[in-house]
């Protein structure tokens, strides 16, 4: 008697369970990404303009090849990003350099699902220029200029050191693509 009770309770038991949803591998997961919080300090470059930059990131300055060049990189350890900033001192081609970001922003479009063109103008600052966020798994997901347009131009570049993956990277791009706004929004010329 007892064993049929229990050979019962076993056959009710698996014709309960074989009775769900089958079960279906879940995907591959990636790991949290624990942002830091929004801090800013400001940067006097050797270049002729001023910024703010994240806290959470460090400026790393390189040595200039030309005489009206300027770069430097913020760099972000934690998240694995850069910024690639190359400064310019205008002598009449704000056009040539115009169409060189553009094109090189347009490089991107192999891979770009799409790219977004934000025109940036701040009278008093006198600071106009576009921000290119480009969508997809591109090698650079933002990118921008800026300008006077008589005396100096700014470039920067959004790079990851990881492979392409926008499902995986979008919220450290968004993270970061407001920090480059703001550092277009705190641009000064000097």
């Amino acid at each position: 008697m007892k064993h049929t009770i229990h050979i019962t309770l076993l056959v009710a038991a698996l014709i309960l369970t074989a009775c769900g949803q089958p079960s279906v591998p879940k995907p591959a997961g990636y790991f949290r990404i624990d942002l830091p919080e929004k801090q800013y300090l400001r940067f006097d470059s050797p270049c002729s303009y001023s910024i703010e930059y994240p806290a959470y990131s460090k400026i790393n300055l390189r040595p200039a090849t030309a005489t009206d060049t300027c770069w430097m990189d913020i760099e972000f350890p934690t998240l694995k990003a850069k910024v690639h900033l190359t400064y310019f001192n205008l002598h009449g081609d704000l056009a040539s350099l115009t169409e060189s970001s553009r094109e090189l922003a347009y490089k991107h479009t192999i891979r770009a699902d799409a790219i977004e063109e934000k025109l940036w103008s701040d009278e008093t600052s006198h600071v106009y220029g576009i921000l290119y966020d480009l969508k997809g798994n591109t090698a650079s997901a933002v990118q921008f200029y800026a300008t006077d347009s008589t005396q100096h131009y700014l470039r920067g570049s959004l790079y990851f050191m990881a492979q392409p993956n926008e499902d995986s990277l979008l919220p450290v791009i968004s993270f970061l693509r407001d920090d480059i706004i703001h550092l277009m929004e705190t641009l000064t010329w000097r």
